[in-house]
């Protein structure tokens, strides 16, 4: 791009290139910002995969793609500021805590999840129990996972994930008739077998007895 000096005379044409210039600097800014809004910046990577953890309510129902944005190790997402921050007490809402352990989790970072979740104020809320369960189990604690599923199950019976995460511990447990009470009760919840907690939970039923 040609830059003009602050001591050209302007003409129609230096006019209409610096206008044009501007334009494509423009757009290159903008591009610039959706990028970083896509949860990069700030030394952040992006993994995906699994169930979301957001929802609008615990049924599954009116759900969002959570942000699964991690950062290095002893550094936690900032969601609300698009940048990784130090690891600390009080520096995040519990609330936002919660997700992390769970993008957490979902990047294969179970032991990290947990140190995060053992940072809450609270950490006996339906979400946080579901994905220290989650995480627990994820390790092969399953029993143990169990254990921390039912006490969200007890805080929130509508919750459709934890009841998800509940039926896949009994599958690995070769509990299939435990697994199935969680599927129809997911089904309830969603009003049908049109969300993808009945899915997930019914594909690893039918693989685990494909076996």
């Amino acid at each position: 791009m040609r830059i003009l000096s602050h001591r050209s005379v302007p003409t129609a044409t230096t006019s209409a290139k610096a206008l044009g210039g501007a334009l494509i600097l423009a757009s290159m800014l903008g591009a610039g910002v959706a990028f970083a809004a896509g949860g990069t910046s700030g030394g952040g990577t992006s993994s995906g995969g699994g169930s979301p953890g957001g929802s609008m309510n615990s049924s599954g129902a009116g759900k969002t793609q959570p942000d699964l944005t991690t950062c290095d190790k002893g550094m936690v997402w900032d969601g609300k500021n698009h940048k990784c921050v130090i690891k600390r007490s009080g520096v995040l809402p519990d609330a936002d805590l919660t997700e992390y352990a769970y993008a957490l989790a979902k990047a294969d970072r179970y032991p990290e999840a947990i140190e995060v979740l053992d940072m809450l104020a609270d950490p006996n809320t339906p979400r946080a129990l579901n994905y220290r369960g989650y995480a627990t189990r994820k390790m092969g604690r399953t029993d143990e996972g169990i254990s921390y599923y039912m006490k969200s199950v007890a805080l929130d019976p509508n919750y459709a994930q934890v009841r998800e995460y509940l039926g896949e511990a009994y599958v690995i447990q070769g509990k299939f008739d435990l697994a199935n009470e969680q599927l129809a009760t997911i089904k309830k919840l969603c009003g049908g077998a049109e969300c993808e907690e009945y899915e997930d939970l019914s594909d690893a039923i039918t693989q685990a007895r494909g076996l």
